[in-house]
């Protein structure tokens, strides 16, 4: 597996996400307690022996760099290969945002050219929670002496309305795809790719180069679903739990499933660690009021009132009298005495005021943006 280049796309600006979305990238949405969710895919790759990583930003980028840094909790602060982050620049040949995912690829060919790998892994999209090993899939793909290999999983567990987000394969008895199609309005099936993609990276670099040459810019739309007839492109099944968390509703969900054992157990215990940036904290404290039930609690939190199937990060204050359901609170926040959160989402470093009360919907939370007072 080191003979394999690792390449994460950490996506365009995610507008669906609401507030939560205008000071950071989706790939650094807060999930779990502590982590972030580039974690899940940079974790799996160097669970899988992948020792070389390139992580290419667009919007937002700020606090996915300061939460990435040199790498060193992933074991990727090396001497040589390692972790390499490649926000947007201007040059002579580009003076704007990257214009689609095969645009950001193809302005970064030189990490390409001058990397030693023979092969490349692409994960589209630095915002999904799944644990996998690439291994299972690099042996797929040499099984098959396939071109390119897409990972793609039956969404038996997904809403019709979200299968029009992801792109939707149709394939034959074995595994080689007959048709893509990009988040269409009726999707013909519930197997979905979940945007991970290995190749040689020769012929990556020849197909980001014939896209750009006739002015395309997207990896998918123009390079994956022309050459689906002329190369020979298969199909991966991977079974496990996956979320991509592309709207308010989803990332909501995801976060909730994480108080479910099981999946908890398959995320965090199961194939390798989840590797995250170490912050230095005190426990949580539980004072002789305090109720809690089914919650994740991060590190510095202090706890007086009630909190129920819910979520919090570091440094979290719930006073006396306070009640917690079913709610996503992040790092900072404080609920004083006597508030009622149900259902709802704290961005960083929130004040719930005394006696204030919020009720969101169990799939439609109250989100409430960064530093507010309430």
């Amino acid at each position: 597996m080191n003979n394999i280049l690792g390449i994460i796309l950490t996506g365009g600006n995610s507008n669906n996400l609401g507030e939560l979305s205008i000071n950071r990238s989706s790939a650094a949405m807060p999930i779990g307690g502590k982590y972030r969710a580039i974690d899940f895919v940079l974790s799996n790759m160097v669970n899988s022996g992948v020792v070389s990583v390139g992580v290419i930003t667009q919007y937002n980028f700020r606090s996915l760099m300061d939460h990435l840094g040199s790498g060193k909790e992933w074991d990727l602060d090396r001497r040589t290969k390692g972790l390499f982050i490649f926000p947007p620049f201007i040059s002579p040949e580009s003076n704007s945002w990257y214009r689609g995912s095969a645009d950001a690829l193809y302005n970064n060919l030189s990490f390409l050219r001058r990397s030693d790998e023979e092969y490349a892994i692409i994960a589209q999209g630095g915002n999904c929670i799944y644990k996998m090993d690439y291994t299972d899939m690099f042996d797929f793909h040499m099984q098959k002496d396939a071109d390119i290999t897409i990972v793609y999983r039956e969404m038996t567990d997904f809403e019709p309305d979200d299968l029009k987000r992801l792109g939707i394969i149709q394939k034959d008895s074995d595994e080689r795809l007959t048709d893509f199609q990009e988040k269409p309005l009726h999707p013909l099936s519930n197997n979905a790719s979940i945007g991970i993609y290995i190749m040689k990276k020769s012929l990556l670099i020849s197909l980001l180069e014939e896209c750009v040459a006739h002015g395309d810019y997207d990896f998918v739309k123009d390079i994956l679903i022309k050459k689906i007839n002329s190369l020979k492109v298969y199909g991966y099944k991977f079974n496990g739990y996956w979320r991509s968390m592309c709207s308010v509703q989803l990332y909501y969900r995801t976060n909730m499933e994480l108080l479910n054992p099981e999946i908890r157990e398959e995320l965090f215990k199961t194939g390798g660690k989840i590797f995250t940036k170490v912050k230095d904290e005190t426990p949580a404290k539980y004072n002789y009021e305090a109720e809690v039930t089914n919650s994740i609690v991060g590190d510095g939190c202090i706890i007086e009132g009630i909190v129920q199937n819910s979520i919090l990060f570091r440094g979290v204050t719930v006073n006396k009298g306070a009640v917690v359901k079913n709610s996503i609170i992040m790092q900072g926040s404080i609920i004083e005495d006597n508030a009622i959160l149900v259902n709802t989402i704290l961005d960083k470093n929130v004040q719930v005021t005394q006696g204030k009360s919020l009720k969101g919907e169990d799939n439609w939370p109250i989100i409430v943006g960064r530093k507010a007072i309430v």
